[in-house]
């Protein structure tokens, strides 16, 4: 006979506190961190107020988590996107890839990395504190490049901001150009075409032709 055991006690306030975070990740993403609500979080998840108390301080700590978790998953992907990639060039666009590719995949996470950009003070006085494996992430590749001597001279900032910043707007901006210009992020040929524009402008920026 197979015994089929309940989960533990563990399991199920894991499964919560998962439950949590992506019910936030999305109430923070729709509606920014000032009218979101953790009563909005609990009804999303079904659970009381108190529950979410239970595994979060308050909404602070609950949006710091989201934050963490958001760019903790991304280096993760471009670690597993980028291994074994030495070429300067090839991890650069390998890099690039893995943001965008993060990105379509995770929407919620694009929003609230382009609310986190609008409004720089809102969450207190280090705003890299969770997002600084992403500016290290670009500028390594960015240095390997130079000292290489395969890269211009370039910032990895100017380069964020003008070339990988893209994807941010690729994303967040899919239905907010009126209804006649709406695209979906994730369909292939569409992906294809702006994954192709990022190359050539990464190309371009750090080129010596250029």
């Amino acid at each position: 006979m197979t015994v089929t055991r309940q989960p533990t006690r563990q399991a199920r306030g894991d499964a919560t506190r998962r439950q949590i975070l992506d019910a936030a990740e999305r109430i923070f993403a729709d509606i920014g961190y000032a009218a979101a609500r953790l009563d909005h979080v609990a009804e999303m998840v079904g659970i009381r107020r108190p529950s979410i108390l239970y595994y979060f301080p308050g909404k602070q700590p609950l949006y710091d988590e989201v934050e963490a978790d958001i760019f903790s998953s991304m280096h993760s992907f471009v670690l597993a996107q980028t291994e074994g990639v030495a070429d300067p060039m090839a991890r650069l666009l390998a890099l690039l890839d893995a943001w965008l590719d993060f990105l379509v995949g995770r929407p919620t996470a694009a929003r609230i990395i382009q609310r986190l950009i609008a409004d720089s003070a809102a969450y207190g006085d280090n705003p890299v504190r969770f997002s600084e494996t992403a500016l290290q992430d670009i500028e390594d590749v960015v240095a390997a490049g130079v000292a290489s001597g395969q890269f211009q001279p370039v910032s990895a900032m100017v380069l964020l901001n003008t070339v990988a910043g893209g994807a941010l707007h690729y994303v967040c901006n899919a239905h907010q150009l009126g209804p006649a210009r709406s695209y979906d992020p994730a369909a292939p040929e569409q992906l294809a075409a702006f994954r192709a524009m990022i190359h050539r402008l990464a190309k371009a920026a750090v080129s010596f032709e250029a």
